[in-house]
């Protein structure tokens, strides 16, 4: 009985621990597409993946600001791009399109990204404006 009980842990260790470790990444690949919280699961046992950057950016109103005047974006894409990627590539605006004057008017803030990225997370969404037009 000793005897089974040895050869049962000890004979093929190494093939046996493999196979645990197999069965172990399979099972998370499995359970992560199921859920969906991350595009791999061995993106998710390192952290962020290595196509995804995030970036503060000044927002852009014209003839006007913005508060906060800064937000926030989660960039995706081609990893070589996002590398060499700086805030003054990414332009955050606000349209300010048929509004004569405002003085804390919530507006969306839309994003200009380089070709090959795009964003997935603006914080905040929204910005409150102060923009007075230049009449003559």
């Amino acid at each position: 009985m000793i005897v089974f009980a040895r050869n049962l842990i000890a004979k093929d260790f190494w093939l046996k621990l493999f196979s645990l470790a197999l069965a172990i990444l399979i099972w998370l690949t499995v359970w992560f597409s199921i859920h969906g919280e991350t595009p791999s699961p061995w993106l998710a046992l390192i952290g962020r993946p290595p196509d995804e950057n995030v970036l503060t950016v000044p927002v852009h109103v014209p003839d006007g600001t913005a508060d906060p005047a800064q937000v926030t974006i989660t960039l995706h894409g081609d990893p070589h791009i996002l590398k060499t990627l700086k805030p003054q590539n990414i332009r955050a605006e606000v349209d300010m399109t048929g509004v004569e004057s405002a003085n804390g008017l919530v507006r969306p803030v839309e994003i200009i990204v380089p070709r090959g990225i795009s964003y997935t997370r603006v914080e905040p969404e929204e910005v409150a404006v102060q923009f007075s037009s230049k009449q003559k």
